[in-house]
């Protein structure tokens, strides 16, 4: 006699209903992005995604909080040179130097995190694109977008100061802004089926410029 399967955790199948969602909206774009769609594609009973979350709003909104999540779970696996916390501003030549080690160490690190998000990484991308388009239109949506973004931009911040930043929170909105307006040209821009397989040492190369930029002193 079979051992009768247990259900799995709600916590378990709201992060299934998510990413499944996710994965439906970078597939068909939010018109395909139903309840019953997403319990097909997950492979849950009929009713099981609308008993989690009851409103198509609802399910939009925990895509977002499982976006920003996976998101910043990428940039927590960068690993040392990017922990947040770092150097005071008024530097002497060996913390200049020390610094110089830790930009290039930086931009090797968010190289190498948008080539796994234009490549591995590139529907989730493509659906984070196409959610926010969706939060511009639809109040409802706006305050758990803003709760993502966010997030992103802490972390970037606390990365930018560790690297000598000055105005980290300036430099970080530019750093994001820049970042996903790349992300965007490569995956759906007006050139982006014409373009070569994306490359890491161009996309290192890329980051560096923008660090530099970001990075440098305010007049």
């Amino acid at each position: 006699m079979s051992t009768p399967r247990k259900s799995p955790p709600a916590a378990d199948r709201r992060t299934l209903i998510a990413d499944t969602a996710i994965d439906l909206v970078a597939a068909t774009g939010l018109r395909g992005l139903t309840h019953r769609a997403v319990d097909g594609a997950a492979g849950l009973p009929a009713g099981s995604t609308s008993y989690y979350f009851r409103t198509r709003t609802a399910l939009i909104g925990a895509c977002y909080q499982r976006l920003a999540e996976l998101d910043l779970d990428d940039v927590g696996d960068l690993g040392g040179p990017l922990a947040p916390g770092g150097p005071p501003a008024d530097l002497d030549r060996d913390l200049e130097r020390d610094l110089e080690r830790g930009r290039e160490a930086a931009a090797a690190a968010l190289g190498g995190l948008l080539h796994r998000w234009l490549t591995v990484g590139r529907a989730r991308q493509l659906a984070r694109f196409e959610l926010s388009l969706e939060a511009a239109r639809n109040p409802e949506l706006e305050a758990d977008f803003h709760r993502a973004g966010r997030g992103a931009r802490v972390r970037a911040s606390g990365i930018l100061a560790a690297l000598g930043a000055q105005r980290p929170e300036e430099a970080a909105e530019l750093l994001v802004a820049w970042t996903d307006g790349l992300l965007y040209d490569r995956l759906a821009g007006a050139l982006a089926r014409s373009r070569p397989a994306p490359d890491l040492a161009e996309l290192t190369s890329v980051t560096r410029r923008m660090l530099d930029a970001v990075l440098a002193r305010p007049a």
